[in-house]
């Protein structure tokens, strides 16, 4: 147990005029967001800057993992089909909030045949449709190791293809439902990079992962490789924070000295782009990479 937060751990939660007005739009359109859902502690930043994580195909996981505060489907229980209306809705919120990049992912969902990679599509495509020149991140679940459902989500032609490889290998049975593997985490990567390839390099690869699980160096650099060799060109690399007592404890704050120094060796290991830092996530400040990548063409 790591114990207080140290003082490089601090966020104040969000309030003022436009945290209102994001909150507006979303809960006016009936929208989820992974800002919520998992308690992200960069709501009150991301909002604030008029921005967010849409969350489609519900608030229900049909997995658990320690580490996450997304509610899990219980025994037995039947999920809602996937709203045809929603994608219409997300395109919606993209416009309102003026956005320039949409990120969007899902709840997991082993429950439909296609493991929602359909609505994914569909809600790229629709983004694309009313907010011409807006890009598109998809952060998508693993799809129980679907090449056909990465390759649906693929066609739709998102910006960045997102799967978070979440921990090191070792970690995986502690802090990943069963149904979680960390080489099929890695093929799914592969599968997307290489059908990028395939269509002209337009989609970009990438990955996240926590620390402060009690990893080592070692074994982060060892995820690095693996992300690199399955096609990544971008990684994010956070501190956990606990969402909530009924997921896992902390076991280490690591320092920003640390975070820089996993940076520096992301970017050594060949990574077109990487971020480190206590609050880094997946979707932390995405347009960022976007933009990164179309200056080196």
């Amino acid at each position: 147990m790591a114990g207080q937060f140290p003082e490089w751990i601090r966020r104040t939660w969000g309030s003022g005029s436009d945290f209102g007005v994001t909150r507006g739009i979303l809960d006016g359109l009936q929208l989820h967001t992974v800002c919520q859902s998992a308690r992200c502690p960069n709501i009150g930043e991301c909002w604030r800057r008029r921005t967010a994580t849409i969350m489609v195909l519900g608030n229900v996981c049909t997995r658990k993992c320690a580490f996450c505060g997304v509610r899990s489907a219980q025994s037995g229980q039947t999920l809602r089909a996937p709203d045809p209306e929603e994608p219409g809705r997300v395109a919606e919120a993209v416009r309102r909030l003026e956005l320039r990049h949409a990120v969007v992912t899902s709840v997991t969902r082993d429950d439909l045949a296609d493991g929602g990679s359909g609505h994914f599509a569909a809600t790229v495509e629709t983004i694309r449709a009313v907010n011409p020149g807006c890009t598109v991140e998809v952060l998508t679940p693993d799809f129980q190791g679907s090449r056909a459902a990465v390759e649906t989500v693929m066609a739709a032609g998102p910006d960045v293809f997102g799967h978070n490889i979440e921990t090191v290998e070792r970690l995986y049975p502690v802090l990943r439902s069963p149904a979680h593997d960390y080489g099929r985490s890695l093929a799914v990567l592969k599968s997307a990079a290489a059908m990028a390839a395939a269509s002209g390099g337009r989609t970009a690869v990438k990955s996240a992962l926590m620390v402060g699980h009690g990893e080592t160096p070692d074994e982060v650099r060892a995820t690095l490789a693996g992300l690199l060799e399955a096609g990544c060109v971008a990684v994010c690399i956070g501190q956990y924070l606990r969402p909530g007592k009924a997921e896992r404890e902390v076991a280490e704050f690591v320092t920003p000295e640390q975070f820089a120094a996993y940076e520096r060796m992301a970017y050594a290991m060949g990574f077109a782009f990487a971020v480190a830092g206590p609050f880094v996530r997946s979707s932390y400040r995405a347009e960022e990479l976007v933009n990164a990548l179309k200056a080196r063409h």
